[in-house]
């Protein structure tokens, strides 16, 4: 097969599109390169989604945080210190012991003129239950991050947009918020770098891969037993997320400059 036929056969088999037989005899690097590289699917899937879902989590812990109410305060403190201080596998370890538990036939929600029934059963499927870990993980981290920032920013500038008589909602969304974000970039671009290489750890959890389509270390894992040399398929895959963090990096960078284009013209 030639690696053309190889990328048609394979390229999208993590997602259940190609050849479902893996290569047991004679593999080549084409076929572990390609393989590897479809199994990065699902290692951008929990990266992308789980960072999008807790940045928004995260601004609400955050101000949550700040606030001067402990009924909000305490609840996000206790979230961070939770999801901060304990390990990340202990954490996939308890969420998929938790969703196991729960009724695999879901729950009946009563709306009056319906009955709807909640499932369950896909919680402890890596695609979402090991998402949620994730997800969650990510919101606590970026939290602190947030909440560091948050306290960061000029009084002054807070009190400049009172004197010309903002709105606190006004306020926040264009002096607080933006100036936040540009004091975070830097720390939460390496937070999404972070999370970016523990979707690794979805391999180790307790959470099943749909259909045995499998994360990228899932593949590389394979051709090592297979190949019994583990000095090919690690290599890829170490290149792929080398590869990838250059990317998310590079985007990281341009974002950092729309947020600083105003201090353009002092740099000069």
């Amino acid at each position: 097969m030639s690696c053309a036929e190889t990328f048609a056969a394979y390229a999208l088999r993590a997602v259940g599109i190609g050849e479902r037989l893996l290569p047991r005899a004679d593999i080549t690097f084409c076929e572990q390169a390609i393989l590897i590289g479809s199994g990065m699917i699902w290692n951008i899937y929990f990266a992308v989604l789980a960072l999008a879902l807790g940045f928004f989590l995260a601004v609400g812990v955050a101000l949550a945080r700040a606030s001067d109410r402990w009924v909000f305060r305490a609840p996000a403190q206790a979230f961070i210190f939770v999801f901060r201080g304990s390990p990340l596998f202990i954490q996939f370890f308890i969420a998929y012991e938790t969703f196991v538990l729960i009724p695999k036939a879901g729950f009946d929600i009563s709306l009056g003129f319906i009955d709807i029934t909640a499932e369950t059963r896909w919680l402890t499927k890596a695609w979402l239950g090991a998402l949620i870990v994730l997800f969650l993980n990510t919101s606590a981290y970026t939290a602190q991050i947030f909440h560091g920032a948050l306290m960061a920013v000029p009084k002054g500038d807070v009190e400049a947009a009172d004197a010309i008589g903002m709105s606190p909602r006004t306020r926040f969304r264009r002096v607080v918020f933006p100036t936040m974000l540009r004091l975070a970039w830097a720390s939460y671009t390496n937070e999404a770098i972070f999370l970016f290489h523990a979707t690794t750890l979805v391999f180790f959890s307790s959470f099943p891969a749909w259909r045995q389509k499998g994360d990228a270390l899932y593949y590389a894992n394979y051709f090592a037993d297979k190949t019994f040399n583990p000095f090919v398929p690690y290599p890829i895959i170490a290149a792929y997320f080398v590869l990838f963090t250059l990317l998310l990096t590079l985007a990281s960078g341009l974002v950092n400059r729309r947020l600083n284009r105003h201090l353009r013209g002092q740099r000069q």
